[in-house]
């Protein structure tokens, strides 16, 4: 882990406290135990090679070291944003997107948050929120992008194709300078999170949007519809085959095209 570097690379940014690991469980893991402990707003911790880290609905999610950035951001939700925190997992994928479209490469949003290029999976987002007393006192936003051919998983290990930055960049890549831009984006965007603009900007990176896709659920029922874009609420808008307007909250749900 090249600390030094990584600290003088995001040193502009409103991060009061970096922990580095050369190695570790998961990231998340780490930023929760902090986030307990009092860590400020904007406290990041960020790996090499993570062992244990995990996804959403519980998959397994492991870097090989220097193959991918792994990081995890720790927020003190304002009350305003208190009303919001369904959107931070959001507001992560949107920053990715972003900071990959900066790089020239055609990122799109799998909502709920998966990052896609080439319509092959890169990016992954895992918000969880610390508890206190009955009360959310703290949101931690974990986030994991393949960078180099190492950080993609055989194929008969994961459900939907997966990629890196590197291979659709067609050239190595500075980890640091993309995280930086993450980061940036997501600091921005975050003091308009649930507005319009917010919503539109989300929308229009939406993979799939205008096609018929599946969605299945945790009780392996599925529908399909066609993805119409998002609601003020994140939700899901889908059109079904009898005209009629269906909203999909985010949860245990899994999106797919339908192939024809």
């Amino acid at each position: 882990m090249q600390t030094d570097r990584l600290q003088q690379t995001l040193a502009d940014l409103p991060l009061p406290a970096i922990r580095t690991f050369d190695t570790i469980g998961s990231t998340n893991d780490e930023a929760l135990a902090w986030a307990e402990a009092g860590a400020m707003d904007g406290s990041l911790v960020v790996a090499d090679q993570q062992t244990k880290g995990r996804g959403r609905l519980g998959r397994a999610w492991v870097t090989n070291p220097g193959a991918a950035l792994a990081f995890s951001l720790i927020l003190r939700p304002t009350v305003a944003e208190q009303e919001n925190l369904g959107l931070f997992s959001p507001l992560a994928g949107l920053a990715v997107c972003l900071a990959l479209q900066g790089l020239g490469l055609p990122a799109e949003i799998k909502w709920p948050n998966d990052v896609l290029l080439a319509r092959r999976k890169t990016c992954g987002i895992l918000a969880e929120s610390a508890w206190q007393a009955g009360q959310v006192h703290g949101v931690v936003v974990g986030i994991g992008i393949n960078i180099a051919p190492a950080s993609v998983p055989p194929a008969d290990q994961v459900q939907f194709p997966a990629t890196c930055v590197e291979e659709q960049l067609g050239r190595q890549l500075d980890r640091w300078k993309l995280l930086h831009a993450v980061l940036e984006s997501f600091f921005e965007w975050r003091s308009r999170l649930g507005s319009a603009e917010f919503f539109r900007t989300w929308e229009e990176r939406l993979a799939f949007k205008g096609e018929q896709v599946t969605l299945k659920n945790s009780g392996s029922q599925s529908f399909d519809g066609l993805l119409l874009g998002v609601n003020d609420q994140g939700n899901l808008r889908l059109r079904m085959d009898d005209g009629t307007e269906k909203m999909v909250s985010v949860g245990d749900v899994h999106l797919r095209p339908v192939r024809g």
